[in-house]
């Protein structure tokens, strides 16, 4: 008689979601070798291959796909039994795994994320930073950050209600021996620090005022793809940044830098927490439901 687990069947589910084996024992939580054994072990059990394997890529066999088709609605089943279960518990506990920018990620941080793990000791937060946009609920994510204007359109969103503003600034020193640009289109006469995208395009900075927008592919002698270093060579004096307001924040009231442009800079869309219709959400995931609701009405006090 055939004895598997379901850690062999989510093994296989995990490995095409995710797209390779390596991928797939990270968001289980195993070994590669440990979920290359699970699948090999299953693929005996049932005499038949699941997966065609080379060294640069995987994909589902037709018998593989076959199997996949009919054990994923049965494993979705029980994973809804089991939330069943889970939220009928008083104490909030288990994981929430949570998907944002990184930028996101940063804003949430202290006022939501750890005021949340104050509050509930026995939960832990799974939060991943990715600059590209994900299907939570394909990812395996209990919850999604982005900007308004990113969340899907069949998701339920829960607006944080912080005012979101770009920042444009460098160090004092720099504008010692230039003069402070007071439109937009000054800025390329100056060297500025440029950002790539996570899919490697060039990001172009934005500007808007009086109806009037502007998009600047600017030049400057280093590119960066992560905010903290942009602002580590901009407080140093290596040219004009583009920020994130609340990342650079504390920067401009101590004067370490100095901000320019601000009436170039109009509100941006606020942030999102968005999510899948559950109907028998986990303790955790409603509790923290409700504390964000705190947050966005400004009810939270500093963790």
């Amino acid at each position: 008689m055939m004895r598997h687990s379901l850690l062999e069947l989510e093994a296989v589910l995990a490995i095409v979601r995710c797209g390779s084996f390596r991928a797939a024992a990270l968001d289980l939580g195993m070994s590669t070798t440990a979920i290359s054994n699970a699948v090999g072990k299953l693929e005996r059990e049932l005499a038949v291959r699941l997966f065609n394997r080379t060294t640069r890529s995987v994909s589902l066999t037709y018998a593989g796909r076959i199997f996949v088709a009919q054990i994923r609605p049965a494993l979705e089943d029980i994973q809804k039994a089991m939330n069943t279960a889970r939220s009928q518990q008083e104490m909030p506990s288990g994981t929430l795994r949570i998907n944002a920018f990184t930028t996101a990620a940063r804003e949430i941080m202290a006022p939501l994320v750890l005021a949340y793990l104050q509050r509930y000791p026995q939960v832990h937060i799974d939060l991943v930073t990715e600059g590209r946009l994900v299907d939570v609920v394909a990812a395996g994510f209990d919850l999604g950050v982005r900007s308004a204007d990113l969340v899907p359109s069949d998701a339920i969103a829960l607006p944080l209600g912080q005012t979101r503003r770009m920042a444009v600034a460098a160090s004092p020193g720099f504008f010692e021996s230039r003069a402070i640009p007071q439109v937009p289109q000054e800025l390329l006469a100056h060297p500025c620090v440029r950002v790539r995208l996570p899919n490697g395009a060039l990001f172009r900075w934005r500007f808007e005022k009086g109806g009037e927008e502007l998009q600047l592919d600017v030049e400057g002698p280093i590119t960066l793809d992560e905010a903290s270093l942009a602002r580590i060579a901009v407080t140093n004096g290596v040219g004009i940044g583009y920020f994130m307001e609340t990342d650079v924040r504390e920067d401009i009231a101590a004067g370490r830098l100095v901000r320019i442009l601000e009436d170039w800079t109009p509100p941006l869309a606020p942030l999102c927490l968005y999510y899948s219709n559950r109907r028998n959400s986990s303790a955790a995931f409603r509790t923290f439901i409700a504390l964000a609701r705190d947050f966005a009405a400004g009810r939270l006090a500093p963790p």
